[in-house]
């Protein structure tokens, strides 16, 4: 029966996102034919689905070329913002003194900084990197800012008093309080680092990618293949999303099952600790 309710859950879990887009792609040819749209206004899914076939090697490469700026600048940017929350957490003074700096340099637009970040990274992957970290960087030092906060002073004092060190009391008590909110940010940053990634190909691109494609099929008022790119780029925020939410599955098993996972090293543990560890009787 739990099987059963398992695999019933598994098909709702992917069939209504199918279900949903292909009622979005039938709602945009619909409307594309009731309305009579002019091609050159928007394409018909049908129009859109042939250009993207046409450009398939290219539009294959810049995607390549785009998931990786993201990646890379996606656990930079992840990195570095842990670091940094970990560091103001420690040091009331160090976050008096950057906290409010971080605040003002969210007032300022990513775009209205990418021709500075060309000028002074140049025209290779380093300022796409720039862009795609500062992307992901304020909302993860926030967030696990917040999770550091939460944790409870008393069970702080509790493992201070049973002699805990500071490395301890990080590992086991702060570090799983920041797991939750951690991951919050970095599905909210992971759409958003993939739009960095094309404002990055749009200032400073040498080596092509989805940004760039998007450029050049502006430039030549193809607006088919610019659906087509538009579709490759909302794949590319799909995958993204999912890379988080798997990276999440995979660090917290506790937060879908109760028991550990077969691959886990607690596992074993658990098993090996409720195993007989005498031999039974023979009759």
């Amino acid at each position: 029966m739990s099987e059963t309710n398992s695999c019933r859950r598994l098909l709702l879990s992917i069939g209504g996102p199918i279900l949903a887009v292909i009622l979005v792609i039938l709602g945009w040819g619909l409307a594309v034919w009731a309305f009579d749209i002019p091609p050159y206004v928007m394409p018909s899914p049908a129009r859109t689905w042939t250009a993207a076939m046409d450009d398939l090697p290219t539009l294959l490469k810049g995607l390549r070329i785009t998931f990786v700026e993201f990646l890379l600048g996606f656990v930079l940017g992840a990195g570095a913002g842990f670091c940094f929350a970990v560091i103001m957490d420690a040091s009331a003074w160090v976050r008096r003194v950057l906290y409010p700096i971080l605040i003002a340099s969210q007032a300022v637009p990513i775009i209205a900084i990418s021709a500075a970040l060309t000028i002074w990274l140049g025209f290779g992957l380093a300022p796409k990197l720039v862009i795609v970290a500062l992307t992901v960087f304020f909302p993860v030092v926030v967030n696990v800012l917040d999770g550091l906060a939460s944790v409870d002073h008393d069970m702080l004092n509790l493992v201070k008093s049973m002699g805990g060190t500071r490395a301890s009391i990080f590992r086991h008590v702060k570090l799983p309080a920041t797991y939750t909110p951690l991951f919050s940010a970095l599905k909210l940053s992971a759409t958003f680092s993939v739009t960095g990634a094309v404002i990055g190909e749009w200032t400073a691109s040498t080596s092509g990618g989805l940004g760039a494609y998007l450029l050049q099929a502006n430039s030549r008022l193809n607006t088919a293949a610019t659906f087509a790119a538009i579709g490759f780029l909302a794949i590319l925020g799909v995958m993204a999303f999912l890379l988080v939410v798997l990276t999440e599955y995979v660090l917290t098993p506790w937060r879908s099952s109760s028991k550990a996972r077969r691959w886990s090293p607690s596992y074993w543990r658990v098993t090996a600790a409720a195993a007989p560890t005498t031999s039974p009787r023979r009759i």
